[in-house]
């Protein structure tokens, strides 16, 4: 996509996330990936990299901040757990798939052409990317609205998945009397960046499915799912 035919999506993905940037080409950027730049001949810096690296540290700042008041007396392990497991990859790369971010990404066309817009590693990216934008656009209350309405939200399923295999491991040996196997049903990327596919099985049938950067992500993202799934079953 050329951001010259997507200039009203701007507008669209804005409605999306209930916030309008004042600068516009700080949104361009969070959402321009490194194969878009190069292609474009645009500088290094153009790229949604650096706005990723800002937004890491606002996201983790606010859910550090949050979590500290939320659980007054967990002790710090606890609360490191819980955080990992609020902004990891699947959890951020779930939440952009919220707002359909993936439809606004300005890929490369060999990035195109292999994925790129179904990767969760460039989900999980932008999405920090664009908490980033927001920060340096109007500041930390309009990030922390933001992370607080699309991260930091139905918290009680997010934070199954720091412990999601264990967990399921045990509701299969307990409740279902069943045996978990987990197999790799894809394998994409250079060896620098690895891309699986994982789905996890009860007995013979497929219960969930998930992607990461490493076969033991792509597992607890699976696992995650699995756990969410029969959940919802018992409800």
């Amino acid at each position: 996509m050329q951001w010259g035919a997507m200039k009203g999506g701007i507008e669209e993905l804005e409605g999306r996330i209930g916030y309008t940037f004042q600068d516009k080409s700080l949104i361009k950027q969070a959402l321009t990936h490194s194969s878009y730049a190069n292609e474009m001949r645009i500088l290094k810096s153009g790229n949604y990299e650096r706005l990723e690296f800002l937004g890491d540290a606002v996201l983790e700042m606010v859910t550090s901040d949050f979590l500290f008041s939320k659980y007054p007396t967990m002790p710090e392990g606890r609360l490191s757990k819980l955080r990992a497991s609020l902004v990891c990859e699947p959890a951020l790369a779930s939440a952009a798939k919220r707002i359909c971010l993936a439809k606004y990404f300005l890929l490369g066309k060999g990035e195109e052409a292999t994925g790129g817009r179904e990767r969760e590693s460039i989900a999980c990216d932008i999405m920090e990317a664009v908490i980033g934008a927001i920060y340096r656009d109007s500041g930390i209350e309009e990030a922390k609205k933001f992370i607080f309405s699309f991260i930091l939200d139905d918290i009680d399923k997010k934070r199954l998945f720091y412990d999601a295999k264990s967990n399921l491991q045990e509701l299969a040996q307990r409740k279902l009397k069943e045996t978990i196997t987990y197999r790799v049903v894809f394998e994409t990327g250079p060896e620098h960046d690895k891309e699986f596919g994982v789905e996890v099985l009860l007995g013979e049938k497929v219960i969930g499915r998930g992607e990461g950067r490493s076969k033991k992500l792509a597992e607890q993202h699976a696992a995650y799912e699995a756990l969410v799934s029969l959940q919802n079953e018992e409800e």
